[in-house]
């Protein structure tokens, strides 16, 4: 079985949600663990509190590149590339999920898996899809010193 979907699997089973699945792996890349942060991003489950509007795996990618080329404080600036990467993904998303799924919202990607099945496989391509963005704009995704 593949790390990342083992991974996947065991945090799911332990109750974490899709856009907090995605920081935990990626923290793990970089040895880290930040409960605060894993925490703040149950926010966006199952399309933002539970709503069904914006897939949690979407807006939790966003984070996720925001993480490494966001601006976080007052003496940091936006690293180049950030938009177009935020960019690229929300268009890979709708291109590759959203039409394979109906949608971006989880209410269009549940109608065609009502019994969230295809959550893994969103997870880990859209997983997959933040650290190739990454790496192509020149971040090392296990890079531990992001700030």
């Amino acid at each position: 079985m593949d790390d990342a979907l083992f991974r996947m699997l065991e945090l799911n089973g332990k109750g974490y949600c899709c856009s907090q699945i995605m920081f935990i792996m990626a923290l793990d890349l970089q040895g880290k663990a930040n409960p605060d942060l894993v925490r703040s991003m149950a926010g966006l489950c199952h399309g933002i509190g539970f709503s069904g509007n914006t897939c949690g795996v979407l807006s939790g990618g966003a984070c996720l590149l925001s993480y490494y080329a966001g601006k976080g404080s007052d003496t940091e600036v936006v690293k180049q590339g950030f938009a177009t990467m935020l960019t690229d993904l929300a268009y890979w998303f709708k291109q590759e999920i959203g039409v394979k799924f109906g949608g971006v919202t989880c209410a269009e990607i549940m109608i065609h898996s009502p019994d969230r099945a295809a959550c893994k496989d969103i997870v880990l391509a859209s997983y997959a899809k933040v650290l190739e963005l990454l790496i192509e704009h020149g971040f090392d995704p296990s890079d531990s010193d992001v700030l």
